[in-house]
This record gives structure tokens, sequence and C-alpha cells, in this order.
């Protein structure tokens, strides 16, 4: 049986790796950009969870005066808005980005500089709705944007001026700047997948996070139209003065929340299945077995996706649709829980029986399934339209949302760190501040948002900022506040196992786990070519093939092993140049032109109350996006 070889730290560093800012700027190395949005995505977290400890220490007591009624509206529309568009979602596309090529067996992505494009439109699309909260200018209509809410007409004047508020502005602008950037890597990354896959790679032997991640790109794609539809209505009635969502000229005050939820379910999956694919690849390999039902597991996430598209409708039951109307989306809500049963019980099944490390990113998996099945449980109640009248604007519905998007996505994704980070840096983080930081996180988290059930049920609404004593909510939003505090003290563990273990860690080989896919047979980290050959792949387990036989008792069809030969770690110390591969070039060509790109939506925000300072803007961005774009596609790609 063929062995694989553990790098030195020396050859895990790689002789033809890069440093320096400039290296960092024009870099189309998928792994490259996938540490920068790892990075950038963890920073605006930290962000969006100090706007968090701002909301709970307003509502730690009755009648609190921490900040005042505006500052609070800022605060909770970034907190949602931070959370969903710029954590959650990059983290994703942080994995997307550095696992996709590895698990398939591929270089690199199908358009690489397209790749690095899509990063620096989403750091500074996020710049550019973050930066205002430092001049209390950030937006304030909710992380929904609810219109005519958010027209003109409503959002207010600055005071002392005649001018408009410019708070909703920012908002409308930086989601349009961040679809662009999830358009593109969706695009790329949908193409990756269909072309770049090694030989013997069918889709049915694709690892799970990568299905998982395909069908996100499909809902990218499909869901962002809508949205970006809803955005530029909105930014011509604030802009331009059109009349889309004006009721007395003749808008359904509807059309909004139609074009919006049509987005936001589908964006639910779109955040939680990456999630559920780096639960799937933890889950086997600690268990010292294949995934349970593999097959069914990626038709569930297909239905997931399909089904996505028709639930967006229960968000609004207290609109008046109508029993027909109200029906059709109580049955679908059902019904997209089956597939999401399904995997909760394939992954029990998976550790069934098996030989289980508790490992960190063990525990954060099986938090996941905990905590979902929480969050999904309390999802079902609200197809019921009877009871989601009741629930619906209340913290019942605030704490159902967050054990979904933190009990799930932020579990998983804390769990694929955990799990990848040696492969990312080839360094451990340490597991007993990892296992510091699990227990009180799901302590914290626990303490937090399943209070908010109980005071949501006696009537608490959402999104108030003050609340009177005696209404029986004093004690919960109390625990609440608490919980947010562990949870700070759980995230500054995090941060410090996270930094120091970039240079303190353990030293980890390319496969210190024994798992059993693509991106465990190179070093740790990948040099920047991934394979100096490309492997041949017989099953879904490759590497088990090669070390572990026993384990891989689930082969996919009638495939026969991977060939030991593919799969050995010859690319320790050799470079791409040495060995005759041809790479991406390092551009700052796709900077420029995003750079371009947000000049222009910065000169679109001036234009409605200077003109000519606007226009002029308008058109250096236009004209620097045209000319990057020019020179991005008139020069070598290798």
């Amino acid at each position: 049986m063929a062995t694989l070889a553990t790098p030195t730290p020396a050859a895990v560093a790689g002789s033809d790796a890069k440093s320096g800012l400039w290296s960092w700027l024009a870099t189309t190395d998928h792994k490259r950009i996938g540490t920068l949005y790892l990075w950038t995505a963890l920073a605006f977290f930290l962000i969006g969870g100090l706007e968090a400890v701002m909301i709970r220490t307003q509502l730690a007591r009755p009648n609190m005066g921490f900040v005042s009624a505006e500052t609070y509206n800022q605060l909770f529309t970034m907190h949602g808005t931070t959370m969903v568009f710029l954590a959650v979602m990059p983290l994703s596309a942080a994995f997307f980005n550095f696992l996709i090529p590895l698990q398939i067996g591929a270089r690199d992505v199908a358009f690489p500089r397209l790749n690095a494009f899509s990063y620096w439109v989403y750091l500074f699309g996020g710049i550019l709705i973050t930066l205002p909260i430092l001049f209390q200018a950030a937006p304030d209509g909710g992380w929904f944007g609810y219109a005519p809410l958010s027209t003109p007409a409503y959002s207010g004047v600055a005071p002392g001026s005649s001018e408009l508020k410019m708070n909703m502005d920012f908002w409308v602008a930086g989601l349009q700047v961040l679809g662009v950037s999830s358009l593109a890597a969706a695009f790329n990354f949908i193409t990756t997948i269909i072309n770049m896959r090694a030989p013997g790679m069918t889709l049915m032997r694709m690892p799970m996070f990568t299905w998982m991640s395909f069908v996100v790109q499909f809902l990218l794609i499909l869901a962002f139209p809508p949205i970006t539809v809803a955005l530029v209505f909105l930014m011509m009635d604030r802009v331009f003065g059109t009349t889309f969502y004006q009721v007395a000229a003749g808008a359904d005050p509807l059309l909004w929340q139609h074009l919006f939820w049509v987005f936001g379910h589908p964006e639910v999956y779109i955040l939680i299945l990456p999630a559920f694919g780096l639960v799937s690849e933890v889950l086997p390999t600690f268990s010292k077995k294949p995934l349970f039902g593999y097959n069914v597991m990626v038709y569930s996430g297909i239905m997931i996706g399909f089904l996505g598209f028709g639930v967006w409708a229960h968000h609004m039951f207290s609109v008046g649709m109508g029993a027909v109307a109200d029906s059709i989306f109580s049955l679908m809500t059902m019904l997209i829980a089956i597939p999401t049963g399904v995997k909760i019980f394939n992954w029990i099944a998976t550790m069934w029986s098996g030989e289980i490390r508790f490992t960190v990113p063990m525990k954060f998996a099986i938090a996941l399934i905990a905590m979902f099945t929480i969050g999904g449980i309390s999802g079902v109640m609200h197809s019921s339209p009877p009871a989601d009248l009741q629930q619906t604007d209340t913290y019942f519905v605030v704490a159902h949302f967050h054990y979904v998007l933190f009990g799930g996505s932020i579990m998983g994704i804390f769990a694929g760190i955990y799990f990848y980070y040696p492969k990312i840096t080839g360094r451990f983080l340490d597991e007993r501040l990892g296992n510091v930081h699990f227990w009180l996180n799901f302590i914290g988290m626990n303490l937090t948002f399943f209070p908010m059930h109980f005071s949501g049920l006696l009537g608490m609404p959402r999104r108030i900022y003050t609340y009177d004593a005696g209404q029986g909510w004093d004690l919960f939003n109390l625990m609440a506040t608490y919980g947010t505090y562990l949870l700070v003290v759980a995230t500054a563990v995090f941060v410090w196992n996270f930094v120091r273990s970039r240079t303190r860690g353990a030293v980890a080989g390319g496969d210190p786990w024994h798992a059993a896919t693509l991106e465990w047979s190179i070093p740790s980290p990948p040099p920047e070519y991934n394979f100096a050959k490309i492997p041949t792949i017989g099953s879904r387990y490759p590497l088990w093939d090669l070390k572990e036989p026993t384990w891989n008792a689930d082969p996919s069809g009638h495939a026969v092993p991977s060939d030991p030969s593919d799969l050995q770690e010859e690319t320790a110390s050799h470079t791409a140049k040495a060995l005759g591969i041809p790479m991406p070039y390092p551009t700052a060509k796709p900077l420029f032109t995003a750079i371009g790109l947000v000049v222009m939506f910065g000169g679109l925000l001036l234009f409605r109350d200077h003109h000519a300072v606007g226009l002029t803007i308008l058109l250096t961005g236009a004209a620097m996006l045209i000319g990057g774009l020019y020179a991005w596609l008139t020069s070598p790609l290798e």
C-alpha cells in the first residue's frame, strides 16, 4: 500500500510562497482569496457582535437609556445586515474558495480574476454599508428595508437640513454592490464544479460540502434578481423621484415584501446549506464511517433548494393574503421540514455505532444538529397561519431565527474552522482553548436566545428600543443580556486562539484528522498549484481507499478504489515553475475594477442632492470600471 509523506514545516511553507502587501492585493490564488474572505468576514462578525451587545445592553432592564431610539434603529438594522450579508455569507464563501477546487481535484477556480473581483467588491460594499455608523448615519429601516417605510416620504429629513437623510441610501447601494459580488462568485463556482472535476469524480462522488455549495450557487443566481429589482425600484424612488412604492400613486403596498421575501427565504438556505456541508465532512471523519445515506443527503439538499422558493409568503401571513394563499404556503412550509429532517436523521445514523472522537469540530457539529433541530421545530410552528399571527413580529421569531442561523450556520462554520484550520495554515488550533470556546459559546447561545421564546409568547414585540416594567419580560431580557456577555467571552477566547495558533499552534501534517477526501492528500497549507498530478478518482473516499480501506464500506456504485499512485504527496517541495504547471498571473486589475464599481455607486448616492458632484463621481467610477475591465480582458491569463 502506498503511503502519504508528511511534509516538514519548511516544506509546508513551500518554496514558491509569496509575501508582502502587493502579493495579497494582486492575488488570484483561490486559497489566498479564501483566506481574505475568512479574515474579513470574521472582522465583520465581530462588528455585528458588538452591535448585538449594545442592543442587548439597552434591553437588559426596563426603560434603559443606554442608546437613543434613533441609534437603536441603526444598531438593529446594521446587526441584521452585517451578520447576514457581511459575516455568515462571506464565511461560507471563504470555504467555497478554499475548498471546492481542492475537493474536486482542480488547480484553481474556472475564472481566477473574477474570483478576486468578487472578494474586492464584497470588501468595498461592506465598507460602504458599515462606515456610516461612525457618523450616526447608518441604515435605520431594518435589515429587510420594508417599503414604503424606506421611501423618501417616511425615511425622514436630517436635523437642521432640508436634505433627505442618506441612511437608507447607503443600505440600498451597498446591497446592490454585494449582489454583484455574490453573482460573480456563483457563476464562477458553478462553472468550476461542472467543468473542472478530476477524472473519475462524477457528481455522485463529490464531497458533500461541494454538493451543498453547488446547490447554494444556483440559489444565489435565482434569488438575487428579485431583491435586485426591489433595490433598483427603491433607489429610483429615492434618487430620481419615481413612485414604484408610493401607495398614493397606485403602488402595491405589498410589492416590496413579495420581492424581498422571494429572495429572503432562499437566503436562509444560502446561509445554512454550507454549514450542513461542513458538518457532513466532519461527522464521517470523527465517526470513522462513511456518511449514511449519501444519495438521499444529496437529493434532500436539492429538494431544500427547490422548496425554498415556495415558502416566502409564510413571512406574510399577517397581511391578509386570503385562505387559499395561506393554505398553499402553510403546506409548503410543512413540506420543507421533510428533507431537513432527513439530514438530521442521516447525521445521527452516521454517528451510530461509529468510533466517535469528541474533538472540538465534532462537538460543534453535534451542537448544530441539536440547535438546528430546536430552530426547525419552532419554524414548523410558523407553518400554521393562526399560530403565526400570534408569533409574528414578536421575540419568538427572533429566537427561531437565531437558533437557525446561530445554532445552525455559526455552529457549522465554527466546526469547519476548527476542522480546516490545519489545512489552511498548516497548524492546529489549540484544543484546550477550543473546548473552552465551545462550551462558553454553547451555554451563552442558549442563555441568550432560549428565553426569547417566552418573552415573545408573552407579547414582546421585535424592534422596540425600550419597554415598561411589569409585563413579564424583565427576567427573560436580563437572562438574554447575560447570555450575550457570555458569548463575548467565548468569542474573545476564539479570537485569541485563532490569532495565536497562526504562528504558535502545533504543526499539522497533510492529513492530521485521517479524513477521506482529496484536500487531505496534499500538504498543509497546500502549494500554489494544489496538485502536481491531477488524481484519478474511483470512489467517494479516495484517501480511505489508500489508508483505511476497511472504513470505506460504502463505495459509490460499482467504483474501483482510487489508484494509490495518484494520491501521494509529491507536491510538498516543488514549485509550479519547476513542475511546468501554468498558473494564473497575479494582477491588481480586479481590485481596480472593483474600486470603479463602488465609486460609481458612491456618485449615485450623491446625485440626488448634489447633481454636479454626484454625476462627476459616477462618471469617474464608470470610467474606472470600463477601463479596468478592458485591461483585465486584454491581458494574458497565465
